[in-house]
């Protein structure tokens, strides 16, 4: 009991432990390691997750700049239509389908130097691993997410919610309980957007074991996602646990390529997101641009709806934009073009169109995490801002919800002792600081 109190009062602070703090909550365990194990130092690991949340807001705010100005279609009153090629890199960003200008009028990198805001491609994340420190779990359950949600997300606009997200919401208001938040016969719109937005972070939290990664993902996917979107939420989840294991010195587009083709062995053969992935990587190998892929991309599937791809049909709004299924094709451009490049990465994410912020997001923050935050603001020339607004978009935190990446991370080692000792059988070296997980 004495350390529960100590680790929540820690949290509700907000103060920056040491690296070698340990999950108060859980009782370590004697392991006696075999020498089979893969072994992490939790303080390296503690710099990529820095990494992750930094490299994450960068895609994220850059990728808002250009949100649905180009969906591949008329849109909203003719906006919408045609796309942005690498000659817009730098040059105006024209009105999104609504006729507005989102954060910038120049397309370029967005930095901040203190806060950084909150945003639905972060903030469920945040949530997510608040969630399971509270209730000292690795897995939860459907009642802890409703109440995690019901609790820590407005229930009015401005709530920054949109489609699927928005109406599990609102079914949880009514009393409804995840996984049946996402049932097509209660929730219309099953496959309108990506549960990757709210659900990859699970991946850094079973280093180099994408099945525990997913059992832990599975019922936060499913709150919102059915089926495609469920598929891409799963691919997504296995890239950042692999992510985990691999070096951000390494050949990074080697490690990009050979993750991505074991990622996608969770999409169904028979699935429009695997067709998808065959069509990107088939395209990219074929030395065609990444303008051109793009453009093959929509003309398949948002203009010819091939391989049983509707959305662009059944959203009457704006074209499917906000589709699970056409961001995951844009996103596995920006992925197989950026090579590894971050920079590259996010410049492509940014251009290729409909949620941008979604896939420059994904792949931000994996990157970000590979490099580390040194690494990340290597990339960039420059120091950047470390703290995090929380209540940006999301409610009921302590501090009135400023936090900060190293307090984050730091956060998510604590989820991460429970996994290994718990859901991974490993063990943790405390003198040395390290986590042994079993291969």
């Amino acid at each position: 009991m004495k350390k529960t109190l100590l680790f929540l009062l820690l949290l509700s602070a907000c103060k920056t432990p040491t690296t070698g703090d340990f999950n108060p909550s859980l009782t370590i365990n004697d392991y006696e390691p075999d020498g089979t194990e893969l072994v992490i130092y939790r303080s390296s690991y503690k710099e990529k997750l820095e990494g992750f949340w930094l490299g994450q807001c960068i895609a994220n705010w850059t990728g808002l700049i250009t949100e649905m100005d180009k969906i591949g279609g008329n849109g909203l009153d003719g906006k919408g239509a045609g796309f942005y090629t690498r000659e817009n890199w730098g040059g105006p960003d024209e009105p999104n389908l609504w006729g507005s200008n989102n954060l910038s009028d120049t397309i370029d990198f967005y930095f901040e130097d203190e806060l950084w805001g909150a945003d639905d491609d972060t903030d469920i994340e945040y949530i997510y691993q608040e969630l399971l420190l509270a209730n000292e779990t690795s897995v939860l359950t459907g009642e802890q997410i409703r109440e995690g949600w019901l609790k820590h997300i407005k229930h009015e606009e401005e709530n920054y919610l949109w489609v699927s997200n928005e109406t599990a919401l609102h079914l949880m208001m009514d009393g409804v309980i995840p996984p049946a938040t996402s049932a097509p016969e209660n929730n219309v719109n099953y496959e309108m957007i990506d549960a990757q937005l709210t659900t990859e972070i699970f991946g850094l939290f079973a280093p180099g074991r994408p099945k525990t990664a997913r059992k832990m993902a599975q019922l936060p996917i499913n709150t919102t996602a059915c089926e495609n979107a469920e598929w891409i939420s799963q691919f997504y989840v296995t890239m950042y646990s692999l992510a985990a294991i691999h070096d951000g010195k390494e050949n990074l587009k080697t490690s990009i390529f050979e993750m991505a083709e074991e990622a996608s062995h969770v999409l169904p053969d028979s699935s429009y997101s695997a067709s998808m992935y065959r069509f990107v990587k088939e395209k990219h190998a074929e030395g065609f641009t990444w303008e051109e892929t793009r453009d093959a991309l929509h003309e398949k599937y948002q203009v010819r709806q091939e391989d049983g791809y509707l959305w662009s049909t059944q959203d009457k709004v704006c074209n499917g934009c906000f589709a699970a299924g056409i961001n995951f094709g844009a996103g596995l451009i920006s992925l197989f073009y950026g090579e590894g490049d971050l920079k590259e990465t996010i410049k492509i994410g940014t251009l290729c169109g409909w949620d941008s912020d979604n896939p420059t997001a994904t792949w931000g923050g994996m990157l970000g995490f590979m490099l580390g935050k040194a690494g990340v603001e290597e990339a960039f020339g420059r120091s950047l801002g470390e703290q995090f607004n929380i209540h940006r978009t999301r409610v009921g935190f302590p501090n009135d919800g400023i936090d900060n990446f190293e307090n984050m991370a730091q956060k998510g080692l604590y989820v991460i002792d429970r996994v290994v000792q718990e859901e991974l059988n490993g063990g943790i070296n405390q003198s040395k600081n390290l986590w042994y997980i079993p291969q």
